[in-house]
């Protein structure tokens, strides 16, 4: 394969001619071959979105000529619209706090916007990756942001389909309102009720688990951008500080705020952690719930057997017709993923030393 040579304060080396990243991000895929994932597609076009809102306030403020603004807002544009994602290369896990995300995006619209310019792909003399493309920022505010907004952008599925769960728990328990059934305590008899009541109490969880996850994302809406390193706004114009919110919500298409203290909200991360706990609640919860499924449906002829699920796919591969609560199983097993991310993300946030978060 046919190589171009790049330099950086490390060194010089190797990449593909003809690939979009540079040196620092080649330098990342050789040091984290962690996961062998490539980052959340929509952390990429989050973090893209960041790039063009920059490029625009910083020619606004006259620090970007115009030639070069346009070619990286187009640049941008093709990776907001799903292009040049073989491009970005950096595992998810990665050391630095980001910075090997934020280059390797940083190298990509640079690399792109020179050929838009009529340039080739590692001479970086028209647009550079940090003189350009990163002005006015920094891995500290550019990777939170992002990590904002791709918070945002995965809620309003999840949020959505916890509507739709919602609204047909309740209408269960319209349908169950006169079908009595055994209320049990310990697994024991207690007293009586109706199968209504039971899915109208797991309709109000979820409504309570969807309310949750709609007050931590408020968070979300509080950004750190024009902080730069530490929140000092060390090499960011005024203008920029004053104006990159407002570009950025016009952009995403939802208002963004910023951060009313900047060296807190560059330092904490606490945010991540109450939306990542709301979510923790809301896995445990649907998991309890599909536990009482399972027990309620479990038989058919020596169990409860109060419920009949519907039969998904073959139970096993040793006993003929027998079938398995296999989604009220998965979800249960998702539960336990969540809950892993969820004492990572808390670790995480937990880790940052002074003003340098994990």
């Amino acid at each position: 394969m046919a190589k171009r040579m790049e330099a950086d304060s490390i060194g010089v080396l190797e990449v593909p001619v003809d690939v979009y990243y540079g040196v620092q991000a080649e330098r990342a895929q050789r040091n984290f071959q962690i996961t062998g994932h490539q980052m959340n597609p929509a952390f990429i076009r989050n973090l893209a979105l960041i790039k063009e809102a920059a490029a625009l306030v910083n020619h606004e403020a006259g620090l970007l000529t115009a030639d070069r603004t346009n070619a990286i807002v187009k640049a941008c544009r093709e990776v907001i619209d799903g292009g040049l994602m073989e491009a970005f290369i950096v595992d998810p896990i990665q050391g630095g706090a980001g910075t090997s995300a934020n280059m390797n995006m940083n190298e990509v619209i640079a690399n792109r916007a020179n050929e838009i310019l009529g340039g080739k792909k590692g001479a970086y003399d028209r647009v550079h990756p940090n003189d350009h493309v990163n002005m006015a920022q920094s891995t500290n505010d550019t990777i939170p942001t992002a990590g904002k907004l791709t918070v945002i952008t995965l809620m309003k599925p999840l949020l959505d389909e916890l509507r739709h769960l919602e609204t047909a728990l309740f209408r269960k328990s319209i349908e169950f309102a006169d079908v009595r059934k055994m209320g049990r305590t310990q697994l024991q008899d207690a007293v009586p009720m109706t199968l209504g009541d039971t899915f109208h109490g797991y309709g109000m969880l979820v409504r309570r688990c969807r309310k949750r996850l709609e007050k931590s994302t408020e968070e979300m809406h509080v950004i750190n951008l024009g902080a730069t390193a530490i929140g000092s706004g060390i090499n960011a114009s005024d203008y920029y500080e004053e104006h990159i919110a407002e570009k950025l919500s016009g952009l995403f298409g939802e208002t963004i705020t910023q951060a009313e203290d900047l060296f807190d909200a560059t330092e904490n991360l606490d945010g991540f952690v109450a939306v990542s706990g709301a979510l923790k609640a809301c896995a445990v919860s649907l998991s309890k719930m599909c536990n009482d499924l399972r027990l309620l449906s479990s038989g058919p002829r020596c169990g409860l057997h109060e419920i009949n699920l519907p039969a998904m796919q073959n139970g096993s591969s040793i006993m003929p017709g027998k079938v398995n609560p296999v989604i009220p199983e998965v979800v249960t097993q998702v539960a336990f993923l969540v809950a892993g991310h969820d004492t990572t993300i808390m670790m995480a946030a937990e880790a940052g030393q002074m003003e340098r978060r994990s």
